[in-house]
C-alpha cells in the first residue's frame, strides 16, 4: 500500500469529489450524525477490544485505524455540507486550547 500525504482542505475535497462520483449525494445532516454516532461507537468497541479487558469475536474487526477513518470520513461530510473549513476550525481550535489551557495542564498534579 503506498503512503501518501494529504492536507484536511484536501481531504475535504477529496471526499466531497467521490460523494459526487460515486455518492450521488450527502446524506443530510442528520442522517450523517447518526452515522458519525455509529462509527465512533465502532471505534469505541475496537478499542475497548484492543486496549480494555474485553475480548475479540471471532471474525470481528481489530483494526482502530479503519475505524478511525470512518469517523474522519463522516466529520468530513458534515464539514463539507455544513461550509467549516476544518483547517481553520483546527487552527481556531489550537489557538483556544493554547490561550486557555497554556498552564494548566502543566500545573495539573494528577498529570505528575
Amino acid at each position: 500500500m503506498q503512503q501518501s500525504s494529504m492536507t484536511i482542505r484536501e481531504a475535504q475535497q477529496r471526499v466531497d469529489e467521490w460523494i459526487r462520483t460515486y455518492g450521488v449525494r450527502y446524506f443530510n445532516e442528520l442522517t450523517n450524525m447518526a452515522v458519525l454516532t455509529e462509527e465512533v461507537g465502532e471505534l469505541a468497541r475496537v478499542m475497548a477490544r484492543k486496549y480494555g479487558e474485553q475480548s475479540f469475536k471471532p471474525g470481528e474487526n481489530q483494526d482502530p485505524s479503519e475505524e478511525m477513518a470512518d469517523v474522519l470520513w463522516v466529520l468530513i461530510c458534515l464539514a463539507n455540507q455544513t461550509g467549516i473549513d476544518l483547517t481553520k476550525a483546527l487552527e481556531d481550535s489550537f489557538e483556544k486550547k493554547t490561550r486557555r489551557d497554556k498552564t494548566r495542564h502543566i500545573n495539573n498534579d494528577k498529570l505528575k
